[in-house]
């Protein structure tokens, strides 16, 4: 057996965000379509060492795809001098269930989670739209960016806020993206200057509470709500979600994961049943999008094992293609 081991460098040199996209799109659509067998994620706590251990499966057979994505999450680690998110992707052939390929997980979680949101805001939000707010300058952050400036060519103006590493964070994207997009990347000092006249907005930070006030974003605004996955971590604010047409990656993922929608159910204030759909329902014209400019758009991502598996496999195929990374024998 021989089985693929594909790193981030090479990930990334065979795969564009462009690519990343189309893959997120097929994945959503195949999702929302009946025709994946996506298992909500697993997650087992290892109180003995402050750590928890994510198991992401999933099958998409007619995007051949199939494998398991695994995730720890151990903030101890750093200071073993390891990384506290250690990650990876097991891709199996989907007519025999032979491992096929390792890759690095956390390069496919920024590469997908990125290109989720760019589906998303390609769908949703104005074709015009010249400014983008970014909050959040972690690991998902340079994907974000990436992704929206990708579909929205138009964009000339954006803003990054963040609590930390804003500034250093600010002049990789300047460097990386400035000339190739022709848009100027600055950081701001508060979130209303962020939000202000802001076209697209991208919230990718593990905010418990909401990091921007809803009522100064203007009408025909589009969010992607991103960093938060639990129950408890709350980053959009209520007044904005409850007065916007919502969209969810995957209804069972959102509404069993995604504070942003959990806590206005639980305040009365929003129903699960006002969601409008999933972005691979509007994908698949069996759900609306946005039909006026004035309208408000809130899309919420708590990430699906249908995009791992997905984009694995289509990154798989263009490195066997290029010959990009390097066989073992098992």
């Amino acid at each position: 057996m021989k089985i693929l081991i594909l790193k981030q460098d090479e990930m990334l040199k065979v795969f564009s965000m462009s690519e990343a996209i189309q893959a997120c799109r097929e994945a959503f659509e195949l999702y929302s379509d009946g025709k994946t067998d996506i298992p909500l994620r697993v997650n087992i706590d290892v109180p003995q060492a402050s750590g928890q251990s994510l198991y992401m499966p999933g099958y998409a057979c007619d995007a051949g795809a199939l494998g398991v994505k695994i995730v720890s999450v151990y903030p101890g680690n750093p200071a073993k001098g390891l990384p506290s998110v250690p990650a990876v992707m097991a891709l199996l052939d989907a007519q025999t269930g032979m491992l096929i390929s390792l890759m690095d997980g956390t390069c496919l979680t920024r590469i997908r989670t990125g290109a989720a949101s760019g589906v998303a805001t390609d769908i949703l939000s104005s074709p015009e739209s010249s400014i983008f707010a970014l909050f959040g300058a972690g690991g998902q952050a340079e994907t974000q960016l990436e992704a929206t400036l990708t579909v929205r060519p138009a964009i000339k103006e954006v803003r990054v806020f963040s609590l930390q590493g804003v500034e250093e964070f600010v002049q990789r994207m300047r460097n990386r993206f400035e000339a190739k997009f022709n848009c100027k990347i600055k950081a701001v000092s508060s979130p209303a200057e962020a939000v202000h006249n802001a076209d697209i907005i991208t919230t990718v930070t593990t905010s418990k509470t909401p990091v921007y006030d809803g009522k100064l974003l203007k009408r025909g605004v589009h969010v992607n709500g991103v960093g938060s996955y639990t129950p408890e971590m709350h980053e959009n604010d209520e007044y904005f979600v409850t007065r916007a047409k919502v969209y969810v990656d995957t209804r069972d993922g959102a509404f069993a994961e995604a504070a942003d929608l959990i806590i206005p159910v639980q305040n009365h204030t929003f129903s699960f049943d006002q969601v409008v759909g999933e972005i691979g329902e509007v994908i698949a014209g069996k759900a609306p999008g946005r039909v006026d400019a004035e309208e408000n758009t809130f899309f919420k991502t708590v990430g699906s094992g249908v995009q791992d598996i997905v984009t694995a496999r289509r990154i798989y195929d263009k490195a066997v293609k290029l010959n990009i990374g390097s066989f073992i024998d098992f």
